[in-house]
């Protein structure tokens, strides 16, 4: 892959583009789980297939510690967290590294519902 050219490029602009319909219609101050349902109805109407709360096992020297749950992963190929923050930090970053890491998956899209502009972060493993 060309080192310039953005990973699931597309996938991303829909994605960016569902979230931004979701805000202009909800608009900001509502709780992070409503605009994240709002996200699996928007995604689902241009036709991409979102898994809510899909469960992965946590493994520690071959032994099940747990259970890693995104909110969603949009196409089996992006997690998507939608966030109702003042501002992103590097925690966020950081827990999307992990979810990547965890999943396999390479792209991430962090969004933030908090504001009437949409603000977006892609993080890429």
């Amino acid at each position: 892959m060309e080192p310039d050219k953005l990973i699931h490029a597309e996938l991303s602009e829909s994605i960016i583009g569902a979230a931004m319909t979701v805000l202009n219609k909800l608009r900001p101050g509502l709780d992070e789980k409503l605009y994240e349902r709002a996200l699996v109805i928007e995604l689902g109407k241009q036709g991409h297939k979102v898994d809510q709360q899909r469960q992965f096992p946590v493994h520690y020297d071959d032994q099940l510690i747990g259970l890693l749950i995104p909110d969603l992963i949009v196409d089996d190929l992006v997690i998507v967290d939608p966030k109702v923050v003042t501002a992103f930090n590097e925690s966020h970053e950081a827990q999307m590294l992990g979810y990547l890491n965890i999943t396999s998956l390479r792209l991430a899209i962090l969004l933030n519902f908090k504001h009437a502009r949409l603000a977006w972060k892609r993080i890429v493993r």
